[in-house]
């Protein structure tokens, strides 16, 4: 579940990845925001998405979310990345608002897959709950 700060403005673009130990991007696990034309303000992962040269994302679920809202959705994450020195990163942007890079960021560790971590930008928190 994701939890956003009481900000004024448009939805959150939000999305999730899944980064190697020096911070290079390995896999798209959720996007929040179906308006592609908005992806270019989360300015390192589309960097990233651009030179991949993919044509579609798979992990698109839905609309953005606005301040004070909050969205559950499940992620999808490989066995093989977990305790690994792997990193899960939240970034988020607003329309016309700055762009949170590392709005939460957590190694990605079995203990790390339960629990509560604060952002540091749009998302109040994060809690996570192991299936």
């Amino acid at each position: 579940m994701v939890q956003l700060t009481n900000y004024s403005g448009e939805g959150a673009y939000i999305v999730v990845s899944v980064l190697d130990p020096d911070v290079n991007y390995l896999d798209t696990l959720h996007v929040l925001g179906d308006d592609d034309e908005w992806y270019r303000d989360l300015t390192s992962w589309w960097t990233y998405f651009e030179s991949i040269g993919t044509p579609k994302i798979d992990a698109i679920t839905g609309a953005t979310i606005s301040g004070g809202e909050r969205s559950i959705f499940v992620i999808d994450i490989e066995e093989t990345m977990i305790d690994k020195g792997n990193l899960l990163r939240f970034e988020t942007a607003v329309e016309d608002q700055k762009y949170h890079e590392t709005d939460l960021q957590i190694p990605l560790t079995s203990e790390n897959l339960k629990g509560s971590f604060n952002g540091t930008g749009y998302i109040r928190y994060v809690r996570m709950i192991p299936n």
